[in-house]
């Protein structure tokens, strides 16, 4: 496919795209944003992104493991939302800090990718219509691992996104939904903006 074709094609699926997928794309973008500057607003404005996510990818895209994916996100939301509001009684400042991964940790969020991956592509390729399990759960496990990572301020939450990007511009794209996977090259921009500053943050803290 050509250049031209490729954005004629994006084109096309621009006029065709439901409203509510603008919406949700919006909120998407916005609550990585916030994600970025490290402000709590993550969280309320990434609810109405997953669960609008989660409905699409179920019955709209077949992308099931993105489907939960999403569902998941929104519980993890509200936990991390919990998380990185609660403050010290005495200083008011926030409890949480962000913080590097530890040679453990860092061995335990592969593991858990690894884990993630594995489980969601043999529930995808042998109880499900998919036509790309092994795309869907790749991208879906190294997400998992990335919101576990960032409800805890980990800088390598940021890593873990950027993963789950590259893999996901592509996929989106095979299912024609061009717009979210316009998102995505936004969200690998912002996932690489994001490491650089909360990285530059724990250096100036040290």
């Amino acid at each position: 496919m050509t250049f031209t074709e490729v954005y004629l094609e994006f084109l096309k699926q621009l006029q065709n795209t439901p409203l509510l997928v603008y919406v949700a794309v919006f909120f998407g973008i916005v609550s990585v944003l916030y994600s970025r500057k490290e402000n709590v607003l993550v969280y309320p404005t990434g609810l109405i992104n997953t669960i609008l996510f989660t409905y699409f990818c179920f019955f709209w895209w077949g992308l099931y493991a993105e489907a939960s994916l999403n569902f998941y996100y929104t519980i993890m939301s509200i936990y991390g939302w919990y998380l990185w509001s609660a403050k010290d009684k005495h200083s008011g400042k926030p409890i949480l800090k962000m913080s590097y991964s530890t040679r453990k940790e860092w061995l335990y969020a592969i593991g858990f990718f690894v884990a993630c991956w594995g489980f969601l592509y043999f529930v995808l390729s042998r109880w499900t219509n998919s036509t790309v399990p092994s795309a869907d759960s790749f991208a879906s496990a190294s997400a998992y691992t990335g919101m576990w990572l960032m409800t805890k301020k980990k800088l390598e939450n940021w890593i873990w996104w950027i993963i789950t990007n590259l893999a996901s511009i592509p996929l989106y794209f095979y299912k024609d939904s061009v717009l979210t996977s316009f998102q995505y090259v936004i969200f690998l921009l912002l996932a690489i903006s994001g490491y650089i500053t909360w990285r530059r943050k724990l250096k100036d803290a040290a």
